[in-house]
């Protein structure tokens, strides 16, 4: 019988998995201990915003999403190297770097309740991070998902790769559309998928024979 032998890095990956359960215990203890929040039309940023009343209990459990998904994601990098094809490893390295700017950059320049200010803090937010994180994941979503068609490519994660792009997409769209009572709503399609796609990710990275493994 062959014999299923997992190495440090494996176990590791697993580590992005650790993390959506770490995002989303963000959300739930972050809601709890914001009263009269409504995950409908409100952001999820606004749980770890600079004057939230939730701030202290949900940024703690996001810095922890974050850290834990920049480690899986870098041990992927390891984990694929020299396998599948040049255009998912750029994909996975494309998502790492997403993850390192978005864990870097909220951290350092938080949202504030009151919105878009002009100050420094609101055009780093909105003008830099955000729209790196935005133009990271897509870009790297796509070329994962163009991978997967490809020879030497992962046809299963790189499907999931447009689902999740398409979830983007149409929370972007769904943003722009509907009432802002619904806000909060459409900005989790998004967010959420983001998360699931780091997860699965991170099972993967677990999935993944070393060379000498037959």
């Amino acid at each position: 019988m062959e014999n299923d032998h997992r190495t440090t890095g494996n176990w590791f990956a697993l580590t992005g998995l650790l993390a959506g359960v770490f995002y989303l215990l963000h959300v739930v203890l972050g809601q709890l201990t914001y009263p009269g929040y409504d995950w409908m039309r409100q952001a999820v940023s606004d749980l770890t915003a600079g004057d939230s009343p939730s701030r202290e209990i949900a940024s703690s459990f996001s810095f922890l999403y974050g850290f834990l998904s920049c480690v899986s994601c870098s041990v992927l990098c390891v984990i694929i190297a020299g396998k599948y094809n040049r255009t998912f490893r750029t994909g996975i390295y494309l998502y790492t770097a997403m993850n390192f700017f978005s864990f870097v950059g909220y951290t350092l320049f938080p949202l504030t309740s009151r919105g878009f200010q002009g100050t420094f803090q609101d055009i780093m937010h909105f003008y830099v991070v955000t729209l790196g994180v935005v133009l990271l994941s897509i870009s790297s979503l796509a070329t994962i998902g163009v991978s997967g068609f490809r020879a030497k490519g992962n046809k299963k994660i790189g499907l999931f790769s447009l689902v999740v792009l398409t979830f983007m997409f149409l929370g972007s769209i769904g943003i722009g559309m509907v009432p802002k009572e619904f806000f909060g709503l459409f900005e989790r399609f998004s967010i959420f998928g983001v998360v699931i796609f780091t997860s699965v990710l991170g099972v993967f990275g677990f999935s993944v024979k070393n060379e000498n493994q037959k």
